[in-house]
C-alpha cells in the first residue's frame, strides 16, 4: 500500500534543480513554505485557468496543510506541466502511465528574464531596490481578496497547524491550567502532540491477526513483532518511521520531546516496561503510524495480571488516534465482559471505530453469512450508536485467499480489502480536518470543565463547614451538574470520574 501525494522520486536530478531555483524564489519568505499570496503570484505565470490551479492546489495539498513544501511543490509544478499539455488536472494522473522523470518543466512567463536579473543583481543593489516584482498575468487575483493585503511577518501563522498552536498556548492552556483540566481530563498538549502523524490503533483479543494486519500493509515484519496462535503481543508497540530498524522501550520514548508520548508516563513505570516503539524505514510509515496493542484476555486475568491500566491507556490512545480497528476472528465472536470495558473506553470516538471481520475465509459462504449476523447482533449490545458502524469482511494476511470458501468469497474479500485500504489512504488527507475537530471538542470540554469548577467553588463557604459541604456536594454531584445548564447534556462528563478527583481541588 502506497500513501505518495509527491511523485518526488520521478523527478529526475536536472528538473530538481530546476524546481529548487523555482522553489526558493517563490518562497519570498525563505521559511520552507510557500503560501498563499507567493504562490498565485507564481503559479499565475502558468497563465492556466482559474479552476485548473484550484485544482492543482488541492491535489498537491493533499495534507491540508496549507502550504507547500518541496516535494509539494513539484507536484504542482508537474500538474502544471500536464495541464499544458492538455491532459486534464485530477488526482488520478499521478497514478496514469506518466513519464515524470522525462516530463519537461512548464513554461513559466517570465520568469526566466526574472532570475537572470536576480543572478545579475548585486546583493546591495537588490537590498536597496527591494526584490523585483513578478510579471504576473491578470490571474493572479484570483485567489486575492479585493482589499489590500497586509504584510506579515517570518512569526506569522503559515499552516492550519502553527494556528492551532497558536490558539492553544495563547488561548486554551491558560484555562486548563487555572481550572486543572490536565489532572481531571487530559494533559497539556506539547508541540509534539500537534506535529504527530495520524495514528491508527488496533484492538481485539488474542490471536485476531492484528499484529498480522500490519505486517501485511507493510508488506514486511518490523522489530519486535511476534506472531502465534497464543497470545503473543504482550505489550502496546507504536510502529513508526525511522531512519533504521531498532525498538526504542517506553521509558525512553515517553521523555522525547519530538514525540507525542509523554502523557503515558501517568500510567506508572508498570505500563511504560510494556511500552515500546518500533521504527523502520517505509514509504507507508512517512504517513501514518499504528498501534499494536496486547490481545484482550478473558476472565480475571485482564484485570489481575496487568499491572497497570489497561482500558485507561486504551482511551488515552483512542484520544489521539484517527481511526481505532476491532478485529474480530469468526471463531470467537464473543465479546467477553473484559472487551465489553475496552470497548467502552472508547466512548466519545465512534467516528472513529471501524469493525474487521479478519480471517473470513477460513469459513464458507453459508457459515459467513451466520457469523456476520452474529457480530452485528454482539456489537449492537456493546457499541451504543444509533447509526451502523462500517465492518470490514476479508483475510488480512500475506497468504492467497482461500478459493474453498465460497464463488463469492474471493470477489467479495478482494472488494472489502479495496475499501478498507481506501479508507486508511484518505487518513492522512484528513488529518487536519481530525486536528481541528479534536481541538474544538477539548476547548468544548475545557470550557464545561471551568464551568463545573467554578460553580462547585462558590458552593463552598469560606470558613467553617467545609468538610460537610464537600461531602454534601459529592453526594449530589449529579444535581449540581445539572445547575450549570450551560453545557448539552450529551457532553456531561462522568459523575463519578470527578467525584474522585474533586476531593483534593475544591
Amino acid at each position: 500500500m502506497e500513501i505518495d501525494s509527491a511523485p518526488i522520486s520521478r523527478c529526475s536530478k536536472e528538473n530538481q534543480k530546476i524546481y529548487q531555483d523555482w522553489f526558493t524564489f517563490a518562497d519570498s519568505d525563505g521559511d520552507g513554505r510557500l503560501t498563499g499570496g507567493d504562490a498565485i503570484k507564481f503559479f499565475a505565470m502558468s497563465n492556466l485557468p482559474r479552476q485548473d490551479l484550484k485544482q492543482v492546489w488541492a491535489i498537491a495539498d493533499s495534507k491540508r496543510q496549507g502550504f507547500l513544501g518541496f516535494k509539494e511543490f513539484i507536484t504542482a509544478i508537474q500538474l502544471v506541466s500536464l495541464a499544458q499539455a492538455g491532459h486534464p488536472v485530477s488526482s488520478d494522473i499521478l497514478t496514469a502511465d506518466v513519464d515524470f522523470e522525462n516530463l519537461k518543466p512548464p513554461t513559466m512567463e517570465g520568469l526566466d528574464i526574472v532570475l537572470a536579473k536576480r543572478k545579475h543583481t548585486p546583493k546591495i543593489e537588490a537590498e536597496q531596490n527591494g526584490t523585483p516584482d513578478l510579471q504576473t498575468s491578470p490571474s493572479a487575483n484570483w485567489f486575492s481578496s479585493t482589499k489590500s493585503a497586509k504584510k506579515v511577518s517570518l512569526s506569522s501563522v503559515t499552516s492550519i497547524i502553527d494556528g492551532l498552536k497558536k490558539l492553544y498556548v495563547q488561548k486554551l492552556k491558560p484555562l486548563e491550567a487555572t481550572y486543572h483540566f490536565n489532572d481531571f481530563v487530559s494533559p497539556l498538549l506539547t508541540n509534539s502532540d500537534f506535529d504527530a502523524k495520524p495514528m491508527v490503533m488496533l484492538l481485539g483479543q488474542y490471536s485476531t491477526g492484528k499484529t498480522t494486519f500490519i505486517k501485511h500493509l507493510l508488506q514486511t515484519s518490523y522489530p519486535g513483532a511476534h506472531i502465534g496462535p497464543e497470545p503473543t503481543t504482550d505489550r502496546f508497540v507504536v510502529v513508526m518511521n525511522g531512519p533504521d530498524e531498532r525498538s526504542i522501550p517506553g521509558n525512553t520514548i515517553a521523555v522525547q520531546a519530538d514525540m507525542p508520548f509523554s502523557g503515558l508516563t501517568t500510567f506508572g513505570t508498570s505500563f511504560l516496561s510494556k511500552f515500546e516503539c518500533s521504527q523502520m524505514p517505509h514509504p507507508l510509515l512517512e504517513h501514518i503510524t499504528f498501534v499494536d496493542t496486547p490481545g484482550v484476555l478473558s476472565g480475571e486475568k485482564q484485570r489481575t495480571q496487568r499491572s497497570y491500566d489497561f482500558t485507561g491507556v486504551i482511551s488515552w490512545f483512542a484520544a489521539k488516534c484517527d481511526l481505532i480497528l476491532l478485529l474480530f476472528d469468526p471463531h470467537k465472536l464473543d465479546i467477553s465482559d473484559e472487551f465489553k470495558r475496552v470497548i467502552s473506553s472508547l466512548r466519545g470516538h465512534d467516528d472513529k471505530i471501524r469493525v474487521v471481520l479478519n480471517k473470513a475465509d477460513q469459513v464458507d459462504t453459508q457459515q459467513l453469512m451466520r457469523v456476520y449476523g452474529a457480530l452485528m447482533w454482539s456489537l449492537g449490545k456493546v457499541l451504543n450508536t444509533p447509526e451502523v458502524t462500517r465492518v470490514y469482511i476479508g483475510s488480512f494476511n500475506d497468504k492467497p485467499i482461500n478459493a474453498t470458501s465460497g464463488p463469492i468469497g474471493k470477489e467479495l474479500f478482494e472488494k472489502e480489502q479495496d475499501d478498507l485500504l481506501a479508507d486508511l489512504k484518505n487518513i492522512p488527507k484528513k488529518a487536519c480536518d481530525r486536528r481541528i475537530n479534536e481541538f474544538v471538542k477539548r476547548a468544548r470540554a475545557a470550557k464545561i470543565h471551568a464551568y463545573i469548577i467554578s460553580h462547585l467553588r462558590k458552593e463552598m463557604p469560606a470558613m467553617i463547614g467545609k468538610a460537610k459541604a464537600q461531602q454534601k456536594l459529592i453526594d449530589n454531584l449529579d444535581l449540581e451538574f445539572g445547575k450549570v445548564f450551560i453545557f448539552d447534556l450529551r457532553f456531561k462528563p462522568h459523575v463519578i470520574f470527578y467525584a474522585k478527583k474533586y476531593l483534593h481541588y475544591i
